[in-house]
């Protein structure tokens, strides 16, 4: 029996899953790690933290397999996407903070490109907005308030990353500066027909080749780990963002095949094929993965906040003890009793694209109490992939057929029936719901030979759950209707805030 490492690292939490070759999980470990608020609108995480727990979880998933790392065929590594790192080649010492992907801080230089008329060629280029949610405006960030760092940059002295690369350089040692395509096509420097970095991007957005990775496939052996980290040299064999991921362990193969998952943000992918489908509503184009004789792009829809409402509801409003406790407080009223919650507290990602938005909730009453605002969270969750499935549609993509859903939020059965009723199609939910860890470990697999092909892969994949649609036009409507109303209240809320900064 060979066996799989996937080291599934996210915004809030490093995790380790050992599968073997049937697909079934051996050892799972995993850690939270500490979130940074320094600024309103800005989040940071330790990048050093990051490898430390990550680590630690890998050695506990393998004690608890009962393997040790000479078991192991292939080593996939899936990471959130867009966290940027900068850091030195000859230490490997991170120089600052990680800029996390939710964070806005570079709002107003994505305003000044803008102005300047970049927003046009960003799109056509890498098929994505131009906005601070991607990496590349982080990295100049860092680049021009860390002092030294554009010189040592252009001196080859300095390494920036997403977290794949991040980690991939201290797994192997220091040996290895790469990231694979997927990851690339989220920092606003790839280009998307060239399969590269774009000179022209760089330029302007004054980024030093010098201290980008090289590109890789996503499936494939790219290099080793050190022997001394694991305890034996582990083929590095798999690398994708964490939604790439997520969308090949649901065995999205096919064009048109789309999932959805409820992690801190929600993230809508749709299978478009070998060539990248442009979007004319504000949809994000992007490299689903590559190598192995496979080649896939998606359209994307980017949710900043998903679970995480839950967890502010929990943290920052105190409503709830425990995440879980969510659905049942929802459940014990018929309806939201018309409150609306926009979770816009990082602004909104797609289709609205409004670094200046700012959560609101509204609609209260002397009625209104946690069930009601717990139902309103849970209901802003769904209609905000409600909103990304309609613009896929409007971007002519093929009509939805069902909806595949893994993470965290989706083991909530009401958050389920909602998203089921909204859309008026079937919900699907999978037996295995960590989907990230699942397609590292099947991008890592198929990279060192485990399976031969996609075909294999699909009949692992099991169906769990499936949530028919149960309302009608007119309750969806009524819903949606108070919905935008409620976005257009929160929109650009944070201008003055910004203008007079």
């Amino acid at each position: 029996m060979r066996y799989l490492l996937a080291l599934d690292q996210g915004t809030t939490s490093s995790r380790a899953m050992v599968f073997d070759a049937d697909g079934q999980v051996r050892g799972v470990a995993q850690r939270e790690f500490a979130q940074h608020y320094p600024h309103p609108g800005w989040v940071e995480h330790d990048p050093h933290e990051i490898l430390d727990t990550q680590l630690h979880c890998a050695r506990a998933a393998l004690a608890k397999a009962g393997i040790d790392a000479a078991a192991l065929a292939g080593l996939g590594s899936p990471n959130q996407r867009e966290t940027t790192v900068l850091w030195e080649r000859a230490s490997g010492r991170a120089l600052a903070p990680a800029i996390v992907w939710q964070d806005r801080r570079t709002a107003a230089a994505c305003d000044r490109l803008r102005a300047a008329g970049l927003a046009g060629a960003v799109h056509a280029k890498t098929g994505l907005e131009l906005d601070p949610y991607f990496s590349a405006t982080k990295l100049a960030w860092l680049l021009d308030h860390l002092p030294g760092a554009r010189a040592r940059a252009e001196a080859g002295e300095l390494a920036f990353g997403t977290i794949d690369s991040w980690l991939v350089w201290h797994l192997s040692g220091g040996r290895l500066h790469v990231t694979d395509c997927g990851n690339a096509s989220r920092t606003m420097l790839y280009n998307l027909h060239e399969g590269d970095w774009d000179g022209e991007l760089c330029e302007a957005l004054a980024i030093p080749q010098a201290v980008l990775p090289r590109v890789v496939d996503s499936i494939g052996v790219c290099g080793e780990t050190d022997p001394a980290l694991l305890g034996a040299a582990v083929p590095i064999a798999g690398i994708g963002g964490d939604q790439q991921a997520a969308t090949f362990g649901q065995a999205c193969f096919a064009p048109g095949m789309a999932k959805n998952t409820y992690g801190t943000g929600c993230f809508l992918l749709m299978n478009t094929g070998a060539a990248p489908v442009g979007s004319h509503n504000r949809l994000l184009s992007t490299v689903g993965w590559r190598g192995r004789g496979l080649s896939a792009f998606a359209l994307e829809g980017s949710i900043f906040m998903g679970g995480a409402i839950i967890q502010w509801l929990r943290d920052g409003l105190g409503l709830i003890r425990r995440s879980a406790e969510v659905e049942a407080l929802a459940a014990s009223v018929p309806d939201s009793g018309g409150v609306v919650l926009v979770p816009a507290f990082t602004g909104l990602g797609a289709p609205w694209w409004d670094a200046y938005a700012r959560g609101a909730l509204l609609g209260m009453t002397r009625g209104s109490g946690a069930a009601q605002i717990a139902r309103a969270a849970l209901e802003a969750i769904a209609l905000q992939t409600l909103d990304l499935v309609e613009a896929m549609r409007a971007d002519g993509a093929a009509p939805l057929v069902e909806l595949r859903v893994d993470g965290g939020a989706a083991a909530n059965d009401l958050l389920m029936q909602i998203q089921a009723d909204l859309l008026g199609v079937p919900v699907v939910r999978p037996r295995m719901l960590e989907t990230t860890a699942l397609g590292a470990a099947w991008m890592a697999g198929l990279g060192s030979g485990v399976w031969s092909g996609p075909q294999e892969l699909a009949a692992q994949w099991q169906e769990a759950g499936r949530f028919e649609p149960r309302q009608d036009a007119a309750w969806r409507a009524a819903l949606v209707d108070r919905w935008h109303r409620g976005i257009e209240r929160a929109r650009g809320w944070a201008l003055d805030e910004a203008g007079s900064a």
